[in-house]
């Protein structure tokens, strides 16, 4: 199928430094708290939280760190009220920037999204104002060692939308509600090891920035909005080089 990798535009992610994974992963481990606490803390019966437990193993979480965030919010007696909350703005050259957010304190976490925003050239904006150029898609990425042709039509037989081979993997999109049936029967075709799998937000049209300056401002707010701790993904259309 045609198309260009669309997982190159997926939400900013941090670096490989044991600094960084160290936020990543408790950042992970809040949603797959929240998760857990808000149904059954067994990823078999709690679709919220298998989605989760998929983005952790994505981001190369250790096993044993999933199953104690799980186990933390199965045993907890306490009444962490965690809200999610989405805030949506504008960056430099008008890229639409989104941020996914679990708090227990709205109003701090208003005013550090706003600051960032205004102290890095961009501009917060109301509820719905760019969420409506991002479709909600599970993105599963494999390495092309396995047969072409057995991947597409094991993934277009279970949902898939498009199928791209690059020159390293192939990258399979899919309607959320499709993306653990496919990863499953990718998984049942003999599929090992998977460079990414998880559902997300991607841009439904881009925008391309050109001066380097205005790059460079672009990336600083991004890389700000991420370094919060109330904020869980960020996602922007830019278009990436």
């Amino acid at each position: 199928m045609s198309g260009h990798s669309k997982w190159a535009t997926i939400h900013r992610k941090k670096g490989e430094i044991d600094a960084a994974r160290g936020k990543v992963f408790q950042k992970l481990a809040k949603e797959l708290y929240v998760a857990a606490k808000s149904g059954a803390p067994d990823p078999d019966s709690n679709a919220a939280l298998r989605m989760v437990v998929e983005k952790a193993r994505s981001a190369n979480m250790p096993k044993d760190n999933i199953e104690k965030a799980i186990q933390k919010a199965a045993g907890s007696q306490d009444n962490d009220n965690y809200e999610a909350i989405r805030y949506e703005g504008y960056g430099p050259c008008g890229v639409a920037v989104m941020c996914d957010c679990l708090t227990d304190n709205k109003n701090r976490t208003a005013g550090d999204v706003r600051a960032a925003f205004s102290k890095h050239g961009g501009n917060l904006g109301t509820s719905g104002s760019v969420s409506y150029m991002f479709e909600r898609r599970g993105i599963i990425a494999i390495p092309n060692d396995y047969p072409e042709d057995d991947m597409m039509m094991t993934s277009l037989d279970n949902g898939a939308l498009d199928f791209v081979s690059n020159e390293d993997s192939y990258v399979i999109t899919t309607l959320a509600e499709d993306f653990i049936k496919c990863k499953k029967a990718l998984e049942d075709a003999g599929v090992k090891e998977f460079l990414t799998s998880e559902v997300t937000f991607l841009p439904t049209n881009t925008v391309e920035i050109t001066d380097p300056e205005k790059r460079e401002k672009l990336d600083t707010l991004l890389e700000r909005l991420d370094d919060l701790d109330d904020v869980q993904d960020v996602y922007c259309n830019l278009k990436e080089d």
